[in-house]
This record gives structure tokens, C-alpha cells and sequence, in this order.
């Protein structure tokens, strides 16, 4: 595909941005009001960004929202297999040694514990739709034409900063957490280099924001209940990550360059994006087929 010129790039990476954040201003207090304000940013989130995407592949494009890397195929549903593995794979080998080794307890929180209701609300509406509203923004249209026109890693490492930027604003934030949510970022984005979907990335950042809280830890500094267990740390924030959770620590450094690997060896099935392949004829993986 031919890449855009630096001021057509420029006009639509704006017009992305802009289109994602008025809805957020005009609306987002009334649902905010309504619903909550946890409830009320994660719904809005994600409806912004689905809203985003969709306007811009139809008026710059003249394609389906699907086309960002959202069809659901067999290489989908592998590559969303694949990235929920390595999410909750990745967490329980962060969290389970220090449990083993005495340097962390899980202790029982004062007061009833959630249903399970709640729990599924919790994970599905906060985590699910938290992680696939990230997806969709960061690595959806704008990321990909971004891609198209500049490269990967000239797409990819400054779209991660970027994303770990953007959690500065969490409780308890620390230079640590946000080097390591720089790495997440970029981690996300070679994710979609690899399986050009945003499945494989969804499944990464769900599967590791879903297990978090099952060991009753902080995601990125929120505090979100689901077992009635909290884990109490005897080792220092360097390894705990403080009141930001897990994601602060140098831990979660060392799982990040474990998950490049799985990543890098792990079955992807590459499928064809209209944003960033050839057409159909030059020699090109088809949709669904390996990598």
C-alpha cells in the first residue's frame, strides 16, 4: 500500500484524535452521571473508540469498521487463543513464586465477597471492554496508517510511549511503572505486526488485566475486587510494585522480555489487512494463513 503524505497523514491522525475525543467531552459527563464513573469511562472508552474507527475507515477508506483487524475466522479465534494464554500464563508466573517462596500471602478481606455477579461484571465490563476500547485507539486506524506510512518501529515504539504517557494520570504512578507500560505498549504493537489483528493484542492485554485482580493485586494502580483476597507483600515495592500494583516492579520487567519471546515463537496466524497489504494477487498471506 502506498504510504500517505506527511500532511494527509497529519490531517487524518488529527481528525482521529478529534473524532475519538468529542464524543468523550460532549457525552461522557451524562454517562458518567448515569452509570458511574468507573462504568461510565469504560463504556464511553469504548463505544469513542468504536465510534472513531468506524468514521474514519468509512470517510478516508470507504471500509467496515471489521477492516482495522476485527473479522472473526479461525486465525482470529487462534490468535485471540494465543494472546489470552500469554496474558494469564504471564501473570500467574509473575504472581505464583513469590506466593511459593513466602514473599507475598494472599489474606481474606474484611466484609462479604463479591458474587458471582459481580465478578463477571467486574471482568467484563471493566477488563474486557477496557482492554479492547486500548486496543481499538491505539493500535486501530490511526496506529495502522501510521504503520503504512512511516514504518514499524518508527509507528511502534513511539505509539507505546505514547500509551504509557497516557497512564501517568493513574493512582500512584512511579517511572518504573510507566517504563514498564511503555514496554506493554510496544509489546501490543509487535503483537499486531505479528498476527495483523487486533485479536492476538486484546487477548495479550485481557488475559494479563484479567488475572491480576484474581490474585487480588492493583491493574495499573485500580483497585478492582473480584475474589475477596488481596495479596500482602513482604518484599519491597522494587519487587511488589507498591500501591500501582505488579506493573511497577522489577518483575514485571523481567515477564515482559519472556512474553517478547513467547511472541516471537509462538504459532500466530497472520492475516491480510487492507491497510497495510498489498492487493489480492501479489504474494501476500491470505487471511488465516500462518505466519
Amino acid at each position: 500500500m502506498n504510504a500517505l503524505r506527511p500532511t494527509t497523514l497529519a490531517a487524518r491522525l488529527l481528525a482521529y484524535v478529534a473524532l475519538y475525543l468529542l464524543p468523550i467531552f460532549v457525552v461522557g459527563p451524562l454517562v458518567i452521571r448515569l452509570t458511574g464513573e468507573v462504568l461510565g469511562l469504560t463504556l464511553m472508552g469504548l463505544a469513542a473508540a468504536i465510534v472513531t474507527n468506524s468514521l474514519s475507515m468509512r470517510i478516508f477508506e470507504g471500509r467496515r469498521l471489521v477492516d482495522i483487524g476485527l473479522w472473526w475466522n479461525h486465525a482470529a479465534v487462534r490468535n485471540l487463543v494465543i494472546g489470552l494464554g500469554g496474558g494469564v500464563g504471564s501473570a500467574a508466573f509473575l504472581l505464583c513464586p513469590p506466593l511459593v517462596i513466602g514473599a507475598a500471602r494472599l489474606q481474606h478481606v474484611s466484609g462479604a465477597g463479591p458474587t458471582l455477579w459481580e465478578i463477571t461484571f467486574s471482568a467484563i465490563t471493566v477488563l474486557l471492554f477496557g482492554s479492547a476500547h486500548e486496543e481499538m485507539l491505539f493500535r486501530g486506524y490511526g496506529f495502522q496508517i501510521l504503520l503504512r506510512s512511516t514504518g514499524a518501529w518508527a509507528t511502534v515504539l513511539p505509539v507505546g510511549i505514547v500509551f504509557a504517557a497516557l497512564h501517568a494520570v493513574n493512582p500512584n504512578s512511579t517511572y518504573l511503572a510507566l517504563a514498564n507500560t511503555a514496554g506493554f505498549g510496544i509489546l501490543f504493537g509487535y503483537a499486531f505486526l505479528r498476527s495483523r489483528d487486533l485479536w492476538l493484542p486484546i487477548g495479550l492485554h485481557f488475559g494479563w488485566n484479567f488475572t491480576l485482580p484474581l490474585f487480588g493485586v492493583n491493574v495499573s494502580g485500580l483497585k478492582i475486587g473480584m475474589t475477596g483476597y488481596s495479596m500482602q507483600w513482604s518484599a519491597g515495592a522494587l519487587w511488589s510494585g507498591g500501591e500501582y500494583g505488579p506493573e511497577a516492579s522489577i518483575l514485571t520487567s523481567m515477564v515482559l522480555l519472556g512474553l517478547f519471546a513467547y511472541l516471537w515463537k509462538a504459532p500466530v496466524e497472520r492475516q491480510a489487512s487492507p491497510l497495510l497489504d498489498p492487493p489480492a494477487g501479489d504474494e501476500i498471506c491470505a487471511p488465516g494463513t500462518r505466519e
